[in-house]
Parts: structure tokens; C-alpha cells; sequence
């Protein structure tokens, strides 16, 4: 008997990758409070096109120390490295959607043509619906680096722009709580960046 040849279906991401990755741990990138440099707690929630909150994806995020130097030995600046400082996170969202990260609030860094970007976090998102990441950029509001910063200004609906910038929302065992939400589509919609 001839068996028919069916091509198997493109599948999504998960459920099954939140169990293999669960790592509470990785949640926090300053070596439990050694890192150098001012502690911020980064937060939010992350839901899709209709609002309900995502409450199994996976946020990861990287970025330089308070100095402005990334944990990677490609990066040969001349600042001080930090060997506290993890430099990439990974947490999971809740029954809520929510995230939760503690980290430092990294420091400026050289884009092309040596231009100062603003102090920013990247992150990605992946999630069951998702066929890939998604990128973007958390910034900080009140940084005067932000008006400059070349990867920032490529958004030019200020509207747009405000879906990539982090807020302050009160304290947390000393550190300053920084909010930022991501909507995956629709009204509000933050910003992904293509890699």
C-alpha cells in the first residue's frame, strides 16, 4: 500500500518550552544586589490584540551595565566590566501577564559613527502564537539621550515613540520600579524592530 506524503503543519512556539525554561533565577541580573551601579526593577505586562494578558511567554532581555559596557568580549570600550552584572535576563509572565525583572539601569553606549544611543534595554518576546520573536527597545523617560537617539528617532510618530519608553512607578526594596507594558497588536501596539 502506498502511503500518501502529508507535509507537516508549521506549529507555533510552546506550551511545552515554559517548562524546560523555567529559571526563576535568571529574572535577576545583578548577582543578587552585588552588580554595581543605581538597582531598577523592570516590569510590565505584556497582552495581545484584544487585551487579555500572555500568561505564558517568555521575556528576555540584555543590555550594557551602568557603565555602558556589554558582558561580551567583543565589546573592547575602554569602561569598567562588571563581573556581578549578567547583562541578559530571562523571566516569564504570570497568570496576569506579567513580567518582572531586577536589574541596573544600564549606561549610554556607542551606536554607528560612535553616536551616543540613550540608556536602553533590549528585549525580545516569544509566546505560543508567535511563529518568531519579537524585538524592541526599552528607554527611559526623562534621559536626555533620548532626543538623539538614532535608533529612537527612526520612529518618527511621537506617539509610536512613547510605546518605547519605560516609566517610573514607585520603589521596591530601594530600587526604582520602571513600567513598561507591551501590547502585541492593535490600539497601542508597541513597537518591534525587524533583526
Amino acid at each position: 500500500m502506498d502511503a500518501k506524503l502529508i507535509p507537516t503543519a508549521t506549529q507555533t512556539a510552546g506550551p511545552f518550552f515554559h517548562f524546560g525554561l523555567l529559571r526563576p533565577e535568571w529574572a535577576d541580573l545583578t548577582d543578587g544586589g552585588k552588580a554595581k551601579g543605581d538597582k531598577i526593577v523592570l516590569e510590565g505586562r505584556v497582552t495581545d490584540g484584544d487585551g487579555a494578558p500572555l500568561s505564558d511567554a517568555i521575556v528576555e532581555i540584555w543590555h550594557a551595565n551602568a557603565a555602558g559596557k556589554y558582558a561580551h568580549p567583543e565589546d573592547a570600550q575602554d569602561k569598567p566590566f562588571d563581573p556581578h552584572f549578567r547583562g541578559f535576563g530571562r523571566a516569564f509572565t504570570d497568570k496576569d501577564g506579567v513580567y518582572r525583572f531586577t536589574t541596573v539601569k544600564p549606561g549610554a553606549v556607542p551606536g554607528r559613527g560612535n553616536a551616543l544611543q540613550a540608556p536602553h534595554i533590549a528585549m525580545s518576546i516569544a509566546a505560543r502564537g508567535l511563529l518568531h520573536h519579537l524585538f524592541t527597545r526599552v528607554y527611559f523617560v526623562g534621559e536626555g539621550l533620548n532626543a538623539s537617539d538614532p535608533v529612537l528617532a527612526t520612529v518618527e510618530d511621537t506617539a509610536r515613540q512613547r510605546t518605547l519608553i519605560a516609566a517610573p512607578n514607585g520603589k521596591a526594596n530601594g530600587a526604582t520600579v520602571w513600567r513598561f507594558d507591551v501590547v502585541l497588536q492593535g490600539k497601542g501596539e508597541t513597537v518591534f524592530f525587524d533583526f
